[in-house]
């Protein structure tokens, strides 16, 4: 019994941001049901591993449901009058023609959540155009300041806008919607514009700008690789170590356990000192291997860790010793996150089929058999 049973979700369908967010809310013991398409062929992308039947599509219900079709919309409709959120990641307006918009929907329920993930949010010039994460990175004004001071800048896959900006963000505010709607009764909408929630990610930085101790140049700062003491140094193998020793007494650690001198090596807060005090670690850094300087520092904190690939991660000793990882069908992923002392979080096994709940959640609605019959003649459901 995770910490949201009891909660009602219905998914619209999407991929991506929307799929992670309600894993997210299924992991946590919300009650999910997702609609899913009755055909793939004008949506390839719903096949991927990303999709709705795949590691990220576990723990819902699915209905099969064409909302394009004569009766389709009613019965989302029905769904919604016993649920307390929806999310959505539709452009602007598409569910308002499909009839399930925010005003129908609200008018069955007034307590409901009506979550609305998109890239450049509901309103604005860019609200009806296509993008992706590195488009709405770029406008959030984050992108800029990501990879090296002499290339272009690197977008991070796309962990920032997708999933940080967007399910992250939605996930806060559909969930601070659910609990003034149960203590109020009245519902609302949630606008999470992706490029919104990337933006709110670089407050921090945002104000050491507006204090004069951030810089608008790639590598030039404390956070992006440009400070000696907060960067990744390449090992003897070709592999690397992440090094974060900020505060002086980390500093003063990794330096003794290089065998450095403090006085001559010159200082990270000295701006005139990162050239030298940076190829000085580098050539120290290069005389081991990654592991071996891992062993080293594992019982100092000096602030060193090894930059483990996505397919060393799951065995690393400390990430096995929290189970950190799981299994999900033949997928290797990230076990839900935070821990709960009391009501864990559990990430549950692969749904069924596409529309595998279909009938059962439409007589649970208490449609009749020639309700269902009706549906079915006009392919609305399968």
């Amino acid at each position: 019994m995770g910490p949201l049973d009891g909660v009602r979700v219905i998914e619209l369908p999407a991929i991506g941001p929307v799929p992670f967010l309600g894993m997210m809310l299924a992991d946590l013991g919300a009650e999910v049901i997702r609609i899913d398409k009755l055909s793939t062929d004008d949506d390839p992308m719903s096949l991927l591993p990303v999709g709705p039947h795949g590691p990220m599509g576990r723990g819902r219900r699915s209905v099969g449901l064409d909302l394009r079709k004569p009766g389709a919309s009613e019965v989302l409709l029905r769904l919604v009058e016993s649920a307390d959120a929806l999310i959505e990641g539709f452009r602007p307006g598409v569910t308002e023609r499909l009839g399930v918009g925010p005003a129908q929907a609200l008018a069955r329920n007034p307590k409901l959540v009506y979550g609305r993930m998109t890239g450049w949010g509901q309103d604005g010039p860019l609200a009806p155009r296509a993008g992706h994460d590195i488009n709405y990175l770029a406008v959030s004004g984050l992108l800029h300041g990501i990879g090296a001071a002499d290339a272009p800048p690197v977008p991070p896959a796309n962990y920032l806008a997708d999933f940080g900006g967007g399910a992250m963000s939605l996930a806060v505010g559909l969930l601070a919607g659910v609990l003034h709607a149960r203590s109020t009764g009245t519902g609302q909408v949630i606008d999470a514009a992706m490029t919104d929630g990337a933006a709110y990610l670089g407050t921090m930085t945002r104000v050491f700008m507006s204090g004069d101790m951030w810089s608008d140049q790639r590598g030039a700062n404390l956070f992006d690789g440009g400070s000696p003491n907060y960067r990744c140094y390449e090992c003897a193998d070709g592999k690397y170590v992440a090094v974060g020793a900020i505060e002086p007494q980390f500093w003063m650690a990794l330096l003794a356990t290089l065998g450095l001198d403090a006085a001559t090596v010159g200082s990270p807060w000295d701006g005139r000192d990162w050239e030298r005090l940076t190829k000085t670690l580098a050539e120290t850094f290069a005389t081991r291997t990654r592991d071996e300087w891992d062993t080293i520092f594992a019982e100092i904190d000096g602030c060193v860790a090894p930059v483990l690939t996505l397919a060393e991660a799951p065995d690393y000793p400390h990430n096995a010793a929290r189970n950190t990882f799981t299994t999900v069908g033949t997928a290797s992923v990230a076990a839900p996150a935070p821990r709960f002392s009391v009501t864990p979080a559990t990430a549950a096994e692969l749904g069924g089929a596409l529309g595998a709940e279909t009938i059962t959640v439409l007589e649970d609605l208490g449609f009749s058999q020639a309700e269902i019959n009706e549906l079915r003649a006009a392919s609305a459901i399968n």
